[in-house]
Order: structure tokens, then C-alpha cells, then sequence
């Protein structure tokens, strides 16, 4: 497993299958991914404005995903206690937003990266082709070698000059964004909520693992969302106090920048920081506060 997985897949499952039956939290299903596996989305709140929370992009993200399965129970309990916190009043998040929580949006690439694939895998001999034998601890990509993070429409002619020049053709651990935009069921499925929700969209934030806060399409970015990502690197500790302008290359938050019109950030939880963490709980404490105060952010 890689060193920046705090669970495995198995695990993931089974605190998505608790945060089901929790308090103020609707769940539902996004689709299926390449394999067959459930994508869940939860839903926190009745508001009609609303913010999407995006995290297990590439394999090696179990640990995004984890604090996001992290957030919906302590927002359940918050919720449930009429508590305040960070100066919100709990009652009053849930009725004037929601927040639209993917904890993994590519289930089959953290199976691989935390749990091996199996022999009776159809895709068995490509993925381990693909890789260079069957130890998948750094796996990022989907079940048949797509980057999600490269699988959107912005910047994708570019990734693919990118990936031309870099032999990248037909599938890879990372760095192949697919035939063409929202090829994959997952990224497809992304697209197409992001696209129902339309103007009541505030704003997304991608959770990965990383440096700092990102997002690109500059000529897209408007005054409040320059601020919104002041606001977001403050709260994380981050010395960047303006979000870095960062190529778009295939991305859902540059695609929701560009495509949509609408505020969206990548937030990586970053690698001493992980190496740091005492514990998950610790590192969930660093960046619970983004979370809870971001529907208002915007």
C-alpha cells in the first residue's frame, strides 16, 4: 500500500455503508465504475445553493477519501446537536446549503493501489502490462489505465501532445487521459452532476494528494473566486495566500472553471504533512475547518 493510503478500499466500503444510515445524510449512487463498483454520493443538507466535495481521484488518494467519509459523520453529529462550529450555526448550514460529498470517485484504481488485483480481473494481463508486473502501490489511474484528473475537456489536446511526446498511447499507472473527454463511467459521471446542478452550483473543491491550493483557466477566474482560494489556503496553513494559477490539463476543477463558470479548486493535502500526521484523526483536524466553512466561502 502506498505510504500515503491510510486504508484500503475494503475499508473505505464499509465507512460508506455506515455513513448511509447517519443523520441528515442522504446517499445515493453516482454509477458504477469500470468494474462494476458503486460510486457514492452523499448529500449533507436541504439548501438549494450547494458545494461539491471530490476526493479518491487516482489511487493513491484512499487518504482524501477517508477524511472525506470523516467529515460526513462529524457533520452528522454536529447537525444532530444543533451545535455551532466555527462560528456556523449547524441548524442553519443544513437549511441554507447543501453539500454534495463524492469520497471516491475511482473505487477500482484505490482497489488496485491498496489491495493488489486478482487473477480472475478481466483486465488482469493489461493492467499488469500496463504497469510492468502486478505490484499496484502507486497505481493512479481507473481499472484500464485512464487518468481521471486528465479525462475532462479543458486543456485535454494539449495532455495529448503532452502524453504523444511521452510515449503515453494506449493506458498507463498514470498520465493517459483517454480517448476523448468523460471517456471514463466515473469522470462521465462527475460531468453530469456538476452539469444537473447548474447555477446552484457555488462552487467544487478536489481533494488529492499534493501541495497547496490550485486551479487554472485564469481569464475565468473572477475577483470573488481569487478570494474564495485566499480564504481556502489561509484555513489549511498553506503559505500560498493566492491559489497558484496552474496549467489546466484535463482536470474537473479547471473543467468546472471553464466549462461551467463556476468557482473550483484543487486542494492537495500535502506530502510532509502526511508524513507528519500522527494519526488520520490529526490530519482531519487540519482540515476540518476548510471543510465546514466552505459552502460560505463563496
Amino acid at each position: 500500500m502506498s505510504k500515503y493510503n491510510s486504508c484500503t478500499y475494503g475499508e473505505l466500503t464499509a465507512l460508506a455503508n455506515e455513513a448511509k444510515g447517519l443523520f441528515g445524510v442522504t446517499a445515493t449512487s453516482l454509477g458504477y465504475s469500470i468494474l462494476r463498483e458503486e460510486i457514492p454520493v452523499f448529500t449533507l443538507g436541504e439548501g438549494k445553493r450547494c458545494v461539491v466535495l471530490v476526493g479518491g481521484l487516482q489511487g493513491t488518494e484512499a487518504i482524501s477519501a477517508a477524511l472525506l467519509l470523516d467529515f460526513i459523520k462529524d457533520y452528522s453529529q454536529q447537525v444532530q446537536k444543533g451545535n455551532k462550529v466555527y462560528e456556523i450555526n449547524m441548524p442553519y448550514l443544513f437549511a441554507e446549503r447543501r453539500i454534495i460529498v463524492v469520497p471516491f470517485l475511482n473505487p477500482d484504481g484505490i482497489a488496485y493501489a491498496t489491495e493488489g488485483i486478482h487473477d480472475e480481473n478481466p483486465l488482469f494481463e493489461r493492467v499488469c502490462r500496463m504497469n510492468g508486473g502486478r505490484e499496484l502501490f502507486d497505481w493512479q489511474a481507473n481499472a484500464r489505465g485512464v487518468t481521471l484528473t486528465r479525462n475532462f475537456q479543458t486543456g485535454f489536446a494539449e495532455a495529448k501532445a503532452e502524453e504523444a511526446a511521452l510515449a503515453v498511447l494506449n493506458g498507463a499507472p498514470f498520465g493517459f487521459g483517454g480517448e476523448y473527454p468523460e471517456s471514463e463511467p466515473e469522470s462521465a459521471a462527475l460531468g453530469r452532476l456538476l452539469r444537473f446542478l447548474g447555477q446552484d452550483l457555488l462552487g467544487m473543491i478536489e481533494w488529492r494528494v499534493g501541495s497547496g491550493v490550485s486551479c487554472s483557466c485564469r481569464d475565468k477566474l473572477s475577483a470573488k473566486t481569487l478570494a474564495a482560494g485566499r480564504i481556502l489556503s489561509r484555513v489549511l496553513g498553506s503559505r500560498e495566500q493566492t491559489p497558484v494559477i496552474s496549467p489546466a490539463l484535463g482536470a474537473p476543477s479547471d473543467w468546472c472553471i471553464e466549462a461551467l463558470s463556476r468557482p473550483a479548486y484543487r486542494v492537495g493535502l500535502d506530502r510532509s504533512l502526511l508524513a507528519k500526521a500522527r494519526s488520520r484523526a490529526s490530519l482531519y483536524e487540519r482540515v476540518r475547518q476548510a471543510l465546514f466553512t466552505f459552502p460560505f466561502m463563496l
